[in-house]
């Protein structure tokens, strides 16, 4: 057998040569990769508020990583400017942020992470930082809304921010608005006007309105401001008070057949339809109803009914309430969160006295009063709430003085802030969504021994306007401890029923 001999193998060619130098040069930059190990810093992927312009109903961002991160490392880099205070909760490389009180509105805020360290280098004993990460975003604007007194704008609704010293009437001059309700993301108003030429409170109709205010989810269109629409007439009902719900879908009405005075009750519709045409109003079968409001999950509304509060669910059949409280005549306030209400219950003393009532523990006494409890507000930022009530003045004739106080609602103690003068029952105040003001106004009722005229404006009780004053009071938190004063500054323009904006 003949050995057949193979030829040497010839690597002369260039293309040759120059795989092979491919490959060792590859071959050593593998080797230097195993041996140093995972150089690639950690990174944000992802920062769910960039760019946003958030309110106070963002209570929380999220940030994801582009690899599981040593939580302690980022807790203490985190630098949010100016500060916020929160806590963190961890899902895998997704950290997400919990303010603990809201964003103070008409902010600008960065967000700097530096020096944090992911896992892999704390395993590997290195200590190898993030890619530092900056971000930021915005709080709305402070925005309030009030009814014109002076003669240019009497009677219309009027916007004012007070981040930027800006003025808008939203309203035409031929009609009156005698009540307005902000949507949750501040873009329009619902609200009920009349015609000025006719003073009667029962000829209301609802409209919206858009604002022009931009917020986190909405884009304003170009010169949307002032652009209205008809929600609902008054042809065969007089429409008497309205609510809107907390999420902006539904609208709660007490109506009246104007063929019937005897016949009136609650009516409920959605707040915007899809293709833009007028919602279609159906009414709540259930007993005349009283005051009311629409409960935080925007599913039920509490009605003072009869000798108690009921809880009706908004659909068409309410005569079986989900819950009815026969100790207590009205509820002032719910806690944003629902889980709270402030409620009053008429003693057989004569007095009014105030109650927190929680769906998880005993119910608690707040305040007891002679005179009346006239609104009640939960603070968001704090366990406190806000009251304006009224005392009984020592001598001959009835009159009552109102004041604002503010209560811890876990020890139940009060700290009285500002005595309001005598006489002025119809004081509205409206709590600033990010809870670090208030709003109020001063009403000067008309000269019971002067005629109003035609079209005067009155209040929610019919009393008639002279002027108004709109007050901004800096709230502090709330400690019976202290002597700081909470010190009201008039605000440069004259109104009444003053509201801020979500």
């Amino acid at each position: 057998m003949t050995t057949k001999n193979f030829p040497a193998l010839k690597l002369n060619q260039p293309l040759d040569r120059v795989a092979i130098l491919l490959m060792l040069v590859l071959a050593v930059l593998m080797g230097i990769l195993v041996f140093q190990g995972d150089a690639v810093k950690a990174s944000v992927r992802n920062f769910s508020w960039q760019n946003e312009k958030i309110g106070a109903d963002n209570n929380s961002f999220s940030m994801t990583f582009s690899r599981p991160m040593n939580p302690k490392s980022v807790e203490e880099n985190l630098k949010i400017d100016p500060p916020l205070a929160g806590k963190m909760s961890w899902s895998g490389r997704r950290m997400v942020y919990t303010l603990l009180t809201p964003a103070p509105y008409g902010e600008k805020y960065q967000v700097k992470l530096e020096n944090a360290r992911d896992k892999f280098s704390e395993k590997e004993g290195k200590s190898r930082a993030i890619q530092p990460f900056k971000g930021s975003f915005t709080t709305r604007d402070r925005v309030l809304l009030y009814i014109g007194v002076n003669p240019e704008d009497q009677g219309q609704l009027i916007l004012y921010n007070l981040s930027q010293q800006q003025k808008k009437v939203l309203t035409p001059k031929d009609l009156v608005v005698m009540d307005f309700k902000p949507y949750p993301n501040g873009e329009r108003i619902l609200f009920s006007a009349r015609p000025k030429n006719n003073t009667s409170p029962l000829e209301g109709q609802l409209y919206t309105v858009l604002t022009g205010v931009s917020s986190d989810t909405v884009k304003p269109e170009e010169d949307s401001s002032g652009r209205m629409a008809l929600i609902l007439d008054n042809k065969d009902y007089q429409n008497l008070k309205f609510d809107l719900s907390p999420d902006g879908e539904t609208i709660v009405v007490q109506r009246g057949k104007r063929d019937n005075p005897g016949d009136f009750g609650l009516w409920f519709m959605p707040a915007k339809t899809i293709d833009g045409s007028k919602p279609t109003p159906q009414r709540i079968k259930s007993q005349p109803p009283g005051e009311f409001i629409i409960t935080p999950d925007s599913k039920q509304v509490a009605v003072a009914q009869g000798q108690g509060a009921a809880i009706l669910p908004i659909q068409e059949d309410g005569t079986k309430p989900l819950d009815f409280l026969p100790q207590y005549g009205l509820v002032q306030a719910f806690a944003k969160d629902g889980s709270q209400a402030a409620m009053v219950r008429f003693n057989t003393d004569f007095t009014r006295e105030l109650f927190l009532v929680s769906n998880q523990g005993p119910q608690k006494s707040l305040l007891r009063t002679q005179g009346s409890i006239l609104d009640c507000q939960f603070d968001p930022a704090s366990p406190t709430l806000y009251c304006i009530v009224t005392q009984v003045i020592p001598g001959q004739a009835y009159q009552e003085q109102p004041y604002l106080v503010a209560i811890d609602i876990k020890t139940a103690q009060q700290k009285p802030l500002l005595m309001l003068p005598a006489l002025q029952r119809s004081v509205k105040m409206s709590l600033a969504p990010d809870g670090l003001a208030l709003l109020f106004d001063q009403v000067v009722p008309l000269d019971p021994n002067v005629p109003p005229q035609g079209n005067a404006l009155t209040t929610e009780d019919g009393q008639p306007i002279t002027n108004s004053s709109l007050w901004l009071m800096p709230l502090l938190p709330a400690d019976p401890q202290t002597t700081s004063e909470n010190k009201p500054e008039q605000l440069p323009f004259v109104g009444f029923s003053p509201l801020w904006l979500p």
